[in-house]
């Protein structure tokens, strides 16, 4: 049994009352570990420290400590669990520090309230010694197995379209590959006469929602001495269309497509969404410039989970980089502990997992996928106030590859790849392409 916190958007609250007329102060709340790198054993006491400031709307450039102001902290594992709630007075320089601890390896998260809007901070509990949450399904390879068997009898029958655009020296299509059920639909750039057996290549995968391939990955097509790069859409559907063609694919057939089939394997939404990944690795690697020994899968999010996976049923993927990555950890509730996004696992009122979709989300879980991946490397991002994809779902899956990996950690930043993160994925990706 397990409780989530549920987040609190605005608090619009004031330390003292305010002359009748005029506008309330703003009450700003930040938090952080008393440690710039948020890292601590388990069992070992972490300071969190506290600073409230507040200014009048229209006059930021007047800030003055939030003395006196009470805020409201809850402790929690990651999310879950939560602590009896704290009252804490910030002091006359508004602020004020709270302790706690973890006595298992994972995070330790804080969220305070009394300001305009909530702050957090999370420390990481010896996250490398976070666990599996269940065993590798024993029929995993067989299922997997069988969906590519059936791939294999559908040929590729690429369609490639040239498209006009601004990249010098590339030829970039818009290319669709035939695929079981949708297809493989994205952009595709090659160096202008590139020679045969020359280059790597790098597939860029998305985040979650319902948008076009991205043109503009084709610029790494000039990377270094050349790359083929190919940008696939998740959903196999048409690119470069008006906001409003997506908008109502999202809105109608597309709605809530994540929870589509998560009862059952055969069903479940991402199946195909997985299968056109190894479609469009076909793609790449058939083409006569592919060098026949580099593919790296590169995504976010919803393309981390994505990139995770594609590792790990395809041994021609040679690196990957998994930014936040999604699809990490979905039977946490094992462990008594969060999963991430989508939460494949329906909870009901009671806080028990339904069996079916237990069952069905092990065959699409990053913590089982990374068992299997062989490449020469791995790159990942984590934000350790992420919401979306929670630290320890994430860590999870991180541990669980035993290939060369790296990690890039941001104690103070949630569900995004911040600049600094953003450069160590693309560094990550062309070293691997240069061949170091």
């Amino acid at each position: 049994m397990f409780r989530l916190i549920i987040p609190l958007v605005v608090f619009a609250v004031s330390a003292s009352a305010q002359p009748v007329g005029l506008p309330a102060p703003v009450v700003k709340l930040e938090v952080k570990t008393q440690r710039p790198e948020a890292r601590y054993a388990v069992g070992e006491e972490v300071v969190f420290q506290i600073k409230g400031t507040r200014n009048l709307p229209g006059n930021k450039a007047v800030t003055q400590h939030a003395a006196e102001l009470e805020v409201s902290c809850v402790l929690s594992k990651d999310g879950l669990e939560p602590r009896p709630m704290q009252k804490v007075k910030l002091a006359a320089d508004g602020t004020a520090t709270i302790t706690g601890k973890l006595d298992e390896p994972g995070f330790l998260l804080l969220r305070v309230t009394g300001g305009n809007s909530p702050a957090l901070a999370s420390a990481a509990v010896e996250p490398e010694k976070i666990p599996a949450s269940m065993p590798v399904p024993e029929d995993f390879d067989a299922f997997w197995a069988d969906q590519k068997a059936a791939l294999k009898e559908v040929s590729l029958k690429p369609t490639l379209v040239p498209v006009v655009h601004a990249v010098k020296d590339v030829d970039i299509f818009d290319v669709k590959v035939q695929c079981l059920g949708a297809p493989v639909s994205g952009y595709f750039g090659r160096p202008i006469n590139a020679k045969p057996k020359s280059l790597p290549a790098i597939l860029f995968v998305h985040g979650a929602g319902v948008v076009s391939g991205n043109i503009n990955s084709m610029h790494w097509a000039k990377q270094q001495k050349g790359m083929l790069a190919m940008d696939i859409n998740a959903h196999g559907i048409e690119n470069g269309q008006p906001k409003e063609f997506y908008q109502n694919l999202a809105a109608t057939t597309l709605k809530d497509y994540r929870y589509v089939g998560r009862d059952d394997r055969d069903k479940c939404y991402f199946k195909g969404m997985f299968l056109r990944l190894i479609r469009a690795i076909d793609f790449l690697t058939s083409q006569p410039e592919w060098d026949g020994k580099t593919l790296i899968v590169y995504g976010s999010s919803q393309g981390g989970f994505q990139a995770i996976a594609a590792a790990g049923l395809d041994e021609r993927v040679s690196f990957f980089c998994a930014g936040v990555p999604a699809g990490c950890d979905h039977t946490g509730f094992a462990k008594n502990r969060i999963s991430g996004w989508p939460k494949l696992v329906a909870i009901d009122p009671m806080s028990q997992p339904i069996p079916a979709s237990v069952e069905a989300s092990r065959y699409f879980d990053c913590v089982n996928f990374a068992t299997r991946a062989k490449c020469k490397g791995a790159a990942f991002t984590i934000g350790y106030i992420d919401l979306t994809c929670p630290p320890t779902s994430i860590y999870a899956a991180y541990n669980a590859l035993t290939i060369p990996k790296t990690i890039h950690a941001d104690p103070l930043v949630g569900h995004t790849n911040s600049p600094q993160a953003s450069k160590f994925m693309q560094e990550a990706a062309l070293k691997h392409a240069s061949g170091e």
